[in-house]
């Protein structure tokens, strides 16, 4: 059992010693390959990056909280991180060491005024999942029903502005982020924003009944509900859903055709959150999503919800319908209207966006289904990244209204890969993009 995560003085220090150590590492090493060439450079950037990447995923894994729900985000990127820094990054996915019991039990009776086995007529010490910011409980109503109690680390919401602070000293000192300090900012403030929300779980409890009435009686699609009764700002109870780990699956015997319709029923739902409600569950962690055989997707988790704002889904639509129909300079209107174009960085040429079209959409253009298990799409991202940072990285930005979308469609993506489905995904997207075959 972990200890009680670090607060006030003791969690500044941990992120400020980071901070320093990684800018210090960083800036020695550009001293040091200024001397050398070559695979000795290399191997020194290698060695450097291995070394970081260990001390950012050590101090974010022990603070929790967002500094480490950041980090998740980030490693849902590896792919075009430095090797040695994703393959760390990756580690923040697994689940966090859990509280111990007696300080989980203070937390619950400081919100809820009870110790919880006085709350409920079952309760297991042994936690059932823990995460960045909580920690979640298996237990049992008195009337009977099967719950699980999310219960958020002590500490944690108050730290989320200095913690972010430091993350973003470190991210800039790094050298591995260029763009402009006011870009990076708005960036940091839609995090901020997303994350003081997640903090909140009255805030979350909402988010579920939203999202279970905008599901209505979809029979593809299971969310828990929400006991209130039982819930406050830091402790959240739901009934209990049960679902297979997406990890699971080959050990669990799911057969080609179950992956498929759950593959498209992820897939379904997700189109439905950016294109039909405007509002999408922002955490694609593959721990919050639970698969059943019958092809039943339950979706757990909805403290990130990022509501699009109606012209970027407008804009989302129309790069999709330009990109399809090769109409470059349409991409790049929308492209400027999502907000990720440096209007000061020079035009791409449009075979580049063709490049990239034909790469982003091989899973939607091929000819039948798409075997996502042997998907290459990651793969020759990758492999255009370096030509992309050498040639045209001043000609794009980040967009702060576009991060928490990346982050589900890249998320997705990687979900749909461990799922092993093969569908065809072309119809759909079309259908809840609103395209319109040229004439």
């Amino acid at each position: 059992m972990a200890d009680k995560p670090a607060t006030g003085g003791k969690r500044f220090f941990k992120l400020a010693s980071m901070t320093a150590s990684v800018a210090t590492r960083y800036a020695t090493s550009k001293l040091k390959s200024a001397f050398l060439e070559g695979d000795e450079a290399e191997s020194e950037r290698s060695k450097l990056h291995e070394v970081n990447g260990a001390k950012i995923v050590e101090t974010l894994g022990e603070l929790k909280g967002a500094v480490m729900k950041v980090g998740q985000m980030a490693s849902i990127t590896k792919d075009v991180l430095p090797k040695e820094i994703g393959d760390a990054l990756s580690a923040l996915q697994k689940e966090a060491p859990p509280m111990s019991f007696d300080i989980i039990a203070q937390q619950i009776e400081s919100e809820l005024g009870a110790h919880p086995f006085h709350l409920f007529s079952r309760f297991e010490e042994k936690p059932f999942a823990s995460a960045s910011i909580g920690q979640v409980h298996r237990a049992t109503t008195d009337d009977g029903r099967e719950v699980v109690v999310k219960i958020q680390y002590p500490g944690v919401d108050g730290a989320v502005d200095s913690d972010l602070r430091h993350l973003k000293y470190t991210i800039l000192a790094s050298g591995l982020i260029k763009v402009s300090k006011k870009d990076f900012d708005a960036v940091i403030t839609e995090v901020k924003a997303r994350l003081h929300e997640e903090l909140d779980y009255t805030n979350e409890a909402e988010n579920v009944r939203y999202f279970r009435k905008l599901y209505g009686n979809d029979p593809n699609v299971v969310l828990p509900d929400v006991v209130g009764e039982r819930s406050s700002q830091r402790v959240l109870t739901l009934t209990y859903e049960p679902g297979d780990s997406l990890m699971d699956l080959d050990e669990l015997g799911y057969t080609q055709v179950e992956r498929n319709r759950l593959g498209y029923a992820l897939f379904r739902a997700m189109a439905r959150q950016l294109f039909e409600f405007e509002a999408i569950h922002a955490d694609p962690n593959p721990a919050n999503f639970g698969m059943r055989k019958d092809g039943k997707v339950v979706i757990y988790d909805f403290g990130c919800v990022k509501r699009v704002n109606a012209d970027i889904g407008v804009a989302y639509r129309d790069i999709i319908q330009a990109a399809l129909t090769d109409q470059w300079d349409d991409v790049e209107d929308a492209l400027r209207r999502l907000g990720v174009r440096n209007l000061e960085g020079g035009q791409p040429p449009f075979d580049f966006y063709e490049k990239w079209r034909d790469i982003f959409s091989a899973p939607f253009l091929s000819d039948g289904p798409f075997d996502f298990a042997n998907s290459r799409v990651h793969k020759n991202v990758l492999k255009h990244v370096p030509e992309f940072l050498a040639n045209h990285l001043t000609a794009f930005k980040p967009s702060s209204e576009m991060v928490f979308i990346d982050r589900v469609v890249a998320g997705h993506y990687g979900n749909l890969c461990k799922i092993g489905c093969n569908a065809e995904f072309g119809p759909l997207l079309k259908e809840y993009a609103g395209f319109v075959e040229p004439s």
